[in-house]
């Protein structure tokens, strides 16, 4: 192999391989409160690795990093945010995203590492594997760790929930519901869009406090309600259109194909279906967070898998939706949208 005449070279093997540096440097950085604590104002070394609490050893290396890595900035001896960081890594800001990476810092780095074992097993690698109780269940049964995961949730289905709020053609519709609505964004930009319409927010009873005061924050109270309810015992709302966020992925095909059917017959005639995840891309060879999501939820759930925007129209197809196509949101995430 000769690399200087422009021959195969290893830098991209070497870049993943070694990528949980720069992921651990980053949640660590989060964990630590590096970018709410330049929130208020660009640091000098001495005082920013003072106030974090940071070894001389190791503490401008890792500043450094962080620079280096483009999540901050750097002028002679003074650390500063990036825009990207000042706007999603502030605590402080409704804009936080910072909290799916708390999650994945405190949980996720350590369970990844059974990667190789699930792969051969099949099984979730998470507490669960332990004898602890489910994820859902632990964070359900704390109301401190549910708020600050349904706010994560939030920060990270946003932008995808703008999107809808502005791509389904709504003037349609009167009545929606939010199925496991979390917090219930996804529902309260609906409304936000949609002066004409009537929500719903659908999910386990512990979420409905946390949803009643996010959609009177947003001034959408009177038009929106929080319905308690579990969609696999529970019959879903009679409405015009059913959204779900990041909701079917936890499922196996059994229960994806179960919840669909539930959500046709809840629909009312002419009504939509709207379906969104991190879907992969249909020749399986392009969107790699979709697929390491996939992954994830071998990680996180028993049966839970991402799939294919073609999948899940064989499904809504399979279940009577007369029409359904899929339309790409921002990022990784895409909708498939049924009609009935």
């Amino acid at each position: 192999m000769d690399i200087q005449n422009g021959g195969p070279v290893p830098d991209h093997i070497l870049q993943t391989g070694l990528a949980f540096w720069a992921s651990k440097t980053l949640l660590s950085a989060v964990e630590m409160g590096l970018f709410t604590e330049l929130a208020d104002r660009p640091e000098n070394f001495a005082a920013l690795s003072g106030r974090l609490g940071l070894h001389p050893r190791s503490a401008r290396d890792f500043l450094d990093a962080l620079v280096a890595l483009g999540f901050l900035g750097r002028t002679g001896d003074t650390y500063c945010n990036t825009p990207e960081t000042e706007l999603f890594l502030d605590r402080r800001k409704p804009s936080y995203i910072g909290g799916i990476l708390e999650m994945a810092n405190a949980r996720l780095y350590r369970f990844w590492g059974s990667l190789t074992e699930g792969l051969r097993t099949g099984l979730q690698q998470n507490e669960a594997k332990e004898g602890e109780a489910a994820t859902f269940a632990a964070l359900y049964a704390d109301p401190a760790r549910l708020r600050s995961f349904l706010s994560a949730m939030s920060g990270i289905s946003h932008g995808a929930n703008l999107a809808i709020a502005r791509k389904i053609p709504w003037s349609k519709y009167k009545t929606y519901a939010d199925l496991g609505t979390a917090q219930g964004d996804l529902a309260v930009q609906i409304a936000l869009a949609n002066p004409h319409l009537k929500g719903i927010g659908f999910d386990l009873a512990e979420c409905g406090p946390i949803f009643e005061e996010y959609a009177e924050h947003n001034g959408v109270a009177d038009r929106l309600r929080f319905q308690p309810g579990d969609f696999f015992r529970d019959t879903m709302p009679q409405v015009d259109a059913i959204t779900m966020g990041h909701i079917l992925h936890d499922w196996n095909l059994e229960q994806k194909k179960m919840l669909v059917r539930k959500a046709y017959d809840a629909l009312n005639p002419g009504g939509s279906l709207i379906v969104y995840d991190a879907m992969i891309d249909d020749d399986r060879s392009k969107n790699a967070f979709g697929l390491l999501m996939s992954l994830n939820m071998l990680i996180e759930t028993e049966g839970g898998f991402d799939y294919t925007g073609a999948d899940c129209i064989a499904w809504m197809k399979e279940a009577g939706f007369r029409e359904a196509h899929i339309e790409h949101l921002v990022g990784p995430d895409s909708m498939v949208v049924g009609i009935k």
